[in-house]
């Protein structure tokens, strides 16, 4: 067998998101999402994609980039996935080398992968000496048969409801509100340095994320908390990120807008929703769970030190 580790081209978007899907069943991915992610990354993050052919058939994929939003210095990214009918010729290797090969060449001092625990992805960080770090919960809620709780009648005193894209005309509210929720996530590596732009680029203009689902409580005129949803068309959707801002912590405005984006999801034609949280969140565990969600998946993040 012929195995080619190359760089991502336009017409490679449908055969990695499909790599992806059949790897990760619990991401939100289209062709859509990738072509755009390979030509758009912020130019901070070196972002590049490589694929991996046998006998001239896509069979792989491997995101790498530095993690550009963080204060700590030299931190990088390297996500391989191989098809699980096609694992065991050698296209993990090849990818996860080309991979730490760039990043090495761009400074980093510290590779970042994720490993489903399936039974082999973990391994295989194990063999190719990557340490695991932390665990993250991926949960599934069968939005078709799953009663959601009810939203509440009435809303508390000066809270409203919005969508995401009633901020279309100036998103910058919501990028204080994703920024500092984002920067209190429990993580190996903090993202606590994203500049307005890099989110534009990053968060608020992909293909995926639907501005329509995406729920965000008001308090006074003011963005307080948020539920970003990603979906693919095809009846499924991720909450991309939930949290609220550290005043208005503690008032479940978080919970009250991830409802209302599940019940809008469900709405509009979404069947499974998806949710992932890092295994020391037990509040936002706790919400998920009130909500019907139920485990799905075990993620790894592994580390490498250059």
């Amino acid at each position: 067998m012929s195995l080619t580790v190359r760089a991502f081209r336009p017409s490679d978007a449908k055969a990695v998101a499909d790599v992806r899907r059949a790897v990760a069943p619990f991401l939100v991915c289209t062709p859509q999402s990738v072509a755009w992610e390979a030509a758009n990354a912020p130019a901070a993050q070196h972002f590049h994609l490589l694929v991996a052919e046998l006998d001239g058939r896509l069979v792989g994929a491997a995101k790498t980039g530095l993690i550009h939003d963080s204060t700590v210095p030299g931190q990088a990214v390297a996500n391989p996935m191989v098809h699980p009918a096609h694992r065991g010729h050698g296209a993990g290797r090849a990818l996860l080398a080309a991979a730490e090969e760039r990043l090495a060449a761009l400074g980093a001092t510290r590779i970042q992968a994720s490993a489903h625990e399936d039974g082999r992805s973990t391994e295989f960080a194990d063999r190719n000496g990557y340490r695991r770090s932390r665990t993250s919960s991926f949960l599934r809620l069968d939005l078709a048969r799953t009663p959601l709780p009810p939203l509440p009648a009435h809303l508390p005193p000066c809270v409203e409801l919005r969508t995401a894209a009633e901020f279309g005309a100036d998103p910058y509210p919501l990028y204080e509100l994703d920024a500092e929720a984002t920067s209190d996530e429990p993580g190996d590596v903090p993202s606590d340095a994203m500049s307005y732009e890099d989110w534009l680029a990053d968060t608020w203009e992909r293909p995926d994320l639907d501005l329509g689902l995406t729920t965000v409580a008001v308090v006074d005129g003011e963005p307080a908390a948020f539920s970003a949803v990603a979906a693919d068309g095809l009846g499924r959707c991720l909450s991309a990120m939930t949290g609220a801002k550290r005043a208005f912590r503690g008032r479940g405005l978080a919970k009250l807008a991830k409802l209302r984006a599940l019940h809008e999801a469900r709405a509009a034609g979404c069947t499974e929703a998806f949710t992932g949280n890092d295994a020391t969140n037990a509040p936002m565990l706790a919400i998920n769970e009130a909500f019907g969600y139920e485990p799905f998946a075990t993620q790894w993040s592994c580390l490498r030190d250059l």
